[in-house]
């Protein structure tokens, strides 16, 4: 017999929202990982809260929401409480019931100056790395560094001369059209108006310049997981000296560890400090450059061991190709150095979440 196409409400909702996720749905590894994590950082979560005054939104949601938006690129903090509406996934994973209303969007821009000042990103990177089953599949001896440029949530047409960056706009409005033929404009004279933390930046000779960032990660080479990742203003040594400062944290042992790169780290004074830090550099050799000779020679190229750095380290371009084409960093809506650099060290831990269970799961 035809069923009946009549559309009828129920007086009461008996929906469990656990029963309707299949036991075998990826989130479900994920969301584990998850909750231990913020398990560990309920002390560090709690100390930024009064202890006064009406309860909040749980921190533990807001940062499973915002995993969500990375999984699954949603574009704004609107369009997630938009999909949170009607969708039992994003609710079970985030730990709202079937009946609980959603957030107002404007949640995360009050709460997200509270979790920078805390460094939760960085704090959540390393509480999801310490976990013993995770810890186990790092390296602790070979390394691989890299940084990828973030463009600027800013238009060109912002960027104006420093000395005049208080006029007022012309008669165009902000849209008006503007011809920068033959006009020089760089960081020491020019600035942007809605994000001056930005620095304009090309990535090669002949490239147009943007508004930019930095992002920065170092990768363990065993599995190709992040373990440390940060952001700073684009300029010409920011790549070695991020370096630097996070291989400092892993040199810290009596047998040397080594760290792969590519030929823009091919620099003297960027090889000796990493040998004075007891760290083999298996830099790629920039045998193109005008002026000089590498800073790499056959007393480190003849090695097996810098043949497997070269090929290994080529990974965490895949972890920068997701970071931007999934995670939403190929031109993140935050301005700031700080406000960027806590969504690429957050972006970092998505990636790192999406690999973990398969590698769990494979055998050891």
């Amino acid at each position: 017999m035809r069923g009946s196409d009549e559309r009828t409400g129920s007086l009461f909702s008996y929906v469990d929202v656990e029963r309707r996720m299949r036991k075998d749905h990826p989130l479900r590894a994920i969301r584990k990982l998850v909750d231990d994590a913020l398990f560990a950082m309920d002390g560090d979560l709690a100390a930024l809260y009064s202890g006064i005054g009406r309860p909040s939104i749980a921190p533990q949601m807001l940062l499973r929401a915002m995993l969500l938006q990375a999984f699954y690129s949603v574009r704004s903090e609107r369009q997630l409480m938009e999909r949170m509406e009607f969708d039992l996934l994003f609710r079970w994973f985030v730990g709202l019931g079937a009946d609980e209303p959603v957030w107002d969007h404007s949640t995360f821009s009050k709460n997200r100056d509270r979790l920078l000042e805390g460094a939760v990103a960085a704090r959540f990177l390393s509480t999801l790395l310490a976990q013993p089953r995770v810890k186990r599949l790092l390296s602790t001896d070979h390394f691989s560094v890299d940084g990828t440029l973030i463009q600027a949530w800013a238009s060109m047409k912002s960027v104006k001369p420093i000395a005049g960056s208080d006029e007022p706009p012309p008669a165009g409005g902000r849209t008006d059209e503007t011809d920068f033929r033959g006009e020089t404009r760089s960081n020491a004279t020019h600035a942007s108006t809605s994000d001056p933390e930005a620095r304009l930046y090309r990535k090669g000779p002949g490239m147009e310049a943007r508004l930019a960032f930095l992002g920065h990660a170092l990768m363990e080479n065993r599995c190709g997981l992040l373990i440390d990742a940060c952001l700073t203003q684009a300029n010409g040594h920011a790549e070695r000296h991020a370096a630097l400062a996070m291989i400092e944290k892993q040199a810290d042992r009596p047998c040397a560890v080594s760290l792969g790169a590519d030929k823009a780290y091919d620099a003297a004074d960027f090889v000796n400090e990493l040998r004075s830090m007891n760290v083999r550099a298996h830099v790629a050799q920039n045998v193109t450059r005008r002026f000089g000779r590498s800073a790499i020679d056959g007393r480190t190229t003849r090695h097996r061991g810098y043949a497997v750095s070269q090929r290994i380290r080529k990974r965490i371009e895949e972890a920068f190709g997701w970071m931007k084409t999934i995670g939403g960093m190929r031109r993140p809506m935050v301005r700031g150095t700080e406000r960027v650099g806590w969504a690429f060290t957050f972006a970092a831990v998505a990636y790192n979440l999406v690999r973990l269970p398969k590698l769990l799961a494979s055998p050891a």
